[in-house]
């Protein structure tokens, strides 16, 4: 089970693109990655036989490609990608969880977006209508699940936009979700899974907020418990640094130490 030191995390800007060394759960995924994109690449049939079809799922039981579609990508910019932004943000967040807390939230949110996906084939309405059918693939779903993960840890750490232009991980998180959103109520959504992103920005919440309060209640309760008496000391015992009195000790941004 992860941490969640989200709390406590500075919440200073900084800009970051290398993350450092490749850490443990990284380098396996990443390697299970390259593996799979190498072997369909010469068996090229393999990719509809491991990706996620809606229909197939449903009718015939396919559950495991619930799995395999998250390995599995289209070309080498496809996997590119994606294997750059899970390098970039993954390395960070695998250093605070653990490399087994990281695999499982990783899985969980690649899964639980495959599985609301289908679900949503269910609704054949607009441009839900077109999943049922879709061939989704790509690791996308849990790599939106980690994004949305290091907003809430990381809100204003310094993300490129495409790789160019730096913005708070939280404005760029949102601007992500924005896109996958309207992509998956427009007719014209191409054929990128924008309701797998949307998933794994769904589950990765729930994972991270929801969950946490069922798994651990008496943990949230003490938690809150120890807030109220800090809020209630600091009201009781401030603080006040030396050297001004007066009008402007109380108009000093610093004045009160905590």
């Amino acid at each position: 089970m992860p941490r969640y030191p989200s709390r406590y995390v500075s919440q200073s800007s900084s800009f970051s693109i290398g993350p450092g060394p490749i850490s443990t759960a990284l380098k396996t995924i990443i390697a299970a990655n390259v593996a799979m994109f190498l072997i369909t690449t010469f068996v090229p049939q393999l990719r509809i036989t491991l990706g996620l079809v809606p229909a197939w799922v449903l009718r015939d039981g396919r559950v495991w490609t619930l799995v395999t579609y998250m390995f599995v990508h289209a070309d080498t910019l496809h996997i590119l990608f994606n294997m750059l932004i899970l390098w970039f943000i993954g390395a960070e967040l695998e250093r605070l969880w653990g490399s087994a807390g990281f695999a499982k939230f990783y899985f969980t949110a690649g899964i639980g977006a495959g599985v609301l996906t289908t679900l949503l084939s269910l609704i054949s309405y607009g441009p839900l209508a077109q999943l049922n059918s879709s061939d989704i693939i790509g690791a996308s779903g849990a790599i939106y699940g980690l994004l949305l993960a290091y907003a809430i840890y990381f809100p204003n750490r310094l993300i490129p936009l495409y790789f160019v232009f730096p913005i708070p991980a939280r404005i760029f998180v949102l601007i992500l979700g924005s896109i996958a959103f309207l992509s998956s109520i427009s007719a014209n959504g191409g054929g990128v899974a924008n309701a797998t992103h949307l998933g794994g920005l769904l589950v990765a919440y729930v994972y991270l907020k929801g969950l946490r309060l069922r798994l651990s209640p008496w943990a949230e309760v003490k938690y809150r418990y120890v807030k109220w008496k800090i809020g209630r000391a600091r009201k009781k015992f401030d603080v006040y640094s030396g050297g001004r009195s007066g009008k402007d000790e109380n108009n000093r941004w610093d004045r009160r130490v905590h």
